[in-house]
This record gives C-alpha cells, sequence and structure tokens, in this order.
C-alpha cells in the first residue's frame, strides 16, 4: 500500500511518518496491495485534523478526526472511523467490485461554499471531476463514502445525469435535470 503524507502548519517528523506507516498496515488486510492513501495533517489554532483518502476502483473512502494539540489521537480516531466504515460497507463494496462496472477513477470531493464576513457568498473553489455512469444504488453508496449530503453522476440505464442528495428528514432524493 502506498501511503502520501502532507502537512499543512505543521512539520512532519519522522516520528510522526513512522506511526502513520505503522498503523497503516494494519489496514493492508481490507485494501490491496496498490491502493494509495493520501493522509493531509493540518493544524487550526489549537486542533490538529487529519483527514484520510482512499481511492479504489470506483470508490473513495474518507474519514477525518480533530483533537485539540494531540495528532497521535486524531490519527488513531481517522483510522477507526475508516476501518469501521470499510467493515460497514465491506459486503456492498464485494458486491460493487464484483459487477465490473465500467468507472475509472474516483470524482473528488467538492468543498461547501463559505459566506464571507459581509454575509454575502462567493465561490472560492473550483473543482472539476469525472461524472460516471452508475446505478442508483451505487450513487448512494458512494455519497455514503464520501460522507456527503449531495452526489452527482450519470444514471447506468438513461444516461442522464442525477443529484442525489439527502434530505432533512433523513431520506434520499434525486434531481433530474430537464433540458
Amino acid at each position: 500500500m502506498k501511503t502520501t503524507i502532507t502537512a499543512k502548519n505543521m512539520v512532519v517528523t519522522p516520528g510522526i511518518t513512522n506511526r502513520v506507516l505503522k498503523k497503516t498496515q494494519t489496514m493492508s488486510r481490507y485494501l490491496t496491495p496498490d491502493t494509495e492513501m493520501y493522509i493531509r495533517m493540518r493544524r487550526e489554532k489549537e486542533m490538529r485534523i487529519v483527514e484520510i483518502t482512499v481511492p479504489m476502483n470506483g470508490v473513495t473512502l474518507r474519514a477525518e478526526a480533530s483533537s485539540e494539540d494531540n495528532l497521535f489521537q486524531s490519527i488513531d480516531k481517522a483510522l477507526a472511523k475508516l476501518e469501521r466504515q470499510i467493515l460497514r460497507h465491506r459486503t456492498k463494496l464485494d458486491k460493487r467490485l464484483r459487477q465490473d462496472v465500467n468507472l475509472d477513477e474516483a470524482p473528488e470531493f467538492l468543498e461547501q461554499l463559505t459566506p464571507e464576513e459581509t454575509g454575502e457568498r462567493s465561490v472560492v473553489r473550483e473543482k472539476m471531476y469525472t461524472v460516471r455512469p452508475m446505478s442508483r444504488e451505487d450513487a448512494v453508496l458512494q455519497m455514503e463514502l464520501l460522507g456527503h449530503s449531495f452526489f452527482v453522476y450519470v444514471d447506468l440505464d438513461t444516461q442522464e445525469t442525477h443529484v442525489l442528495y439527502l434530505r432533512k428528514d433523513g431520506n434520499l432524493g434525486i434531481l433530474v435535470p430537464e433540458a
């Protein structure tokens, strides 16, 4: 497994790197040897935040954790979340991977708009991602794995773009644009 560690507002010491590599090796029993794992660490005021992203064949696993002034605790929490996520969706993932849907790469997650001090919203970041054909069930799984409240995909049967979203009542909704 290939592990990439990046940091913002902090220095990655050899001790941190060794701890991360030791902890991520336990994940190798769930992931294939050619799997890439991206670990992003950042410091914001007194918080230490760790975000782990694992793009696989058509599926992106993501976990984030934070703690006050304890980076190792954040790393442990994020890896525990990732492991629970894998175990919870293991049968769904196996079923999905066996179906051998043609999915080239995982989409990058979108960042939400942030309001400025004036109260007006402005676009602060734009990301491009590939919209892939998939079934409704696969889109629900991908949205849950990413931890997002919406997901854009191309329906496998109709070849139309759909937006799957989480409603306030906890159910799911689908938006189908009309030309």
